[in-house]
């Protein structure tokens, strides 16, 4: 799969907390973590799935589209 279609999940979390005017600070509360760790999720390429179904939930955001919309892109281009 080319990296160009992966999508850098941090950001868009990131981008999806800043549309809805929320802090991280309000994420990390929802999600029963340490807001310095908000702040290094928004930094990463890639998360485990789990942590993706809580931050989903807590944003009512559904963060797994942007890879199953990955995934097609990338199958299309290998046939």
């Amino acid at each position: 799969m080319p990296t160009n279609t992966i999508p850098h999940i941090g950001q868009l979390i990131a981008n999806e907390l800043c549309r809805q005017e929320r802090s991280r600070a309000w994420l990390a509360k929802k999600i029963n973590c340490e807001r310095s760790n908000i702040y290094d999720i928004v930094k990463r390429e890639s998360i485990d799935t789990h942590l993706l179904m809580k931050i989903s939930i807590a944003l009512n955001h559904d963060f797994f589209k942007y890879y199953c919309d990955a995934l097609k892109l990338a199958l299309q281009d290998e046939q």
